[in-house]
């Protein structure tokens, strides 16, 4: 991640700002920074999104194409996920610097997303044990401003809100051999259910108090993190400890309320977006990724 060096003075001008509960850019703890989010942005995807929280901007492309179920679970698609860390985000992701954090980042969405109830991946499937929809998300890390988990969380949600997976039929000829026939009206498609995706609420410990969204300048100052996956409804799916500071029993449970709190908040936010967005159907201005 990119990394900020702070003087000292900066350090505890920051901490002191913390423990009164007044950050740096006059936000509360419990502050996010305003987000932009705009979905349909990429043209030969699935579903797209682009989310810029701060300074730190993401892209998510999702591509539904057609796969063979898993041997354990042969009545289910899945999601594969890969992070690319453009190097244009920081200098430090040149040559494979950012290799072992998008390892990282595409390993924390397997375990959010490894709760059953997250996506209905019964709905991917299209004939148990031979064909269903695999669900490719990539995301793209265009600019790194802190807290980048929480912010491709929501890339992801609002990527598979805006997935539209066309819809098959299943053709069986007299022989028994099966045949699959595609749907080409972009109007006849299956549409996922996001409303158990879960977002990752990151809180950093800084002094006696923790933040949530924090800048690469608070980063520096804080020597432990805990990420928290929240839905909708307030319910945590995993957690997950950070840095190489320690964090105490008190405070681990003081973050996950605060993560439960502030979570709930977030997904209220991103949804009331996302229909936005879609009730002004094609009518809608689109931005465009390099608008």
């Amino acid at each position: 991640m990119a990394s900020v060096v702070l003087s000292e003075a900066e350090k505890v001008y920051i901490m002191h700002g913390v423990q009164e509960d007044l950050r740096v850019d006059g936000r509360g703890c419990e502050d996010y920074r305003s987000a932009e989010v705009e979905t349909d942005v990429v043209s030969n995807t699935s579903g797209s999104a682009r989310v810029k929280l701060g300074h730190t901007d993401i892209l998510v492309g999702v591509k539904a194409e057609m796969g063979t179920p898993k041997l354990e679970k042969p009545d289910e698609g899945y999601l594969e996920f890969f992070v690319d860390c453009s190097a244009n985000a920081t200098p430090e992701f040149e040559g494979r610097g950012g290799e072992e954090l998008g390892t990282e980042i595409a390993n924390t969405l397997y375990r959010v997303f490894s709760s059953e109830s997250s996506v209905d991946l019964k709905s991917l499937c299209i004939n148990p044990r031979e064909h269903c929809w695999v669900l490719y998300v990539d995301v793209l890390l265009l600019e790194c401003g802190g807290n980048l988990f929480d912010a491709i969380s929501i890339a992801v949600k609002a990527a598979l809100f805006n997935t539209r997976i066309p819809k098959v039929r299943v053709l069986e000829d007299e022989e028994g051999s099966k045949e699959i026939e595609l749907s080409d009206d972009p109007y006849d498609c299956i549409r996922l259910n996001v409303d158990d995706v879960p977002c990752i609420v990151t809180l950093s410990k800084i002094g006696y108090r923790h933040v949530v969204d924090a800048t690469p300048q608070e980063e520096a100052c804080s020597l432990a993190s805990l990420l928290i996956s929240v839905t909708s409804k307030g319910a945590l799916t995993s957690m997950k400890k950070m840095g190489r500071g320690s964090l105490d029993p008190e405070s681990i449970f003081e973050m996950m309320e605060t993560g439960k709190r502030v979570g709930k908040s977030l997904h209220i936010a991103l949804q009331k977006i996302l229909d936005e967005e879609e009730s002004l159907g094609t009518s809608r201005q689109k931005v465009g990724f390099l608008g």
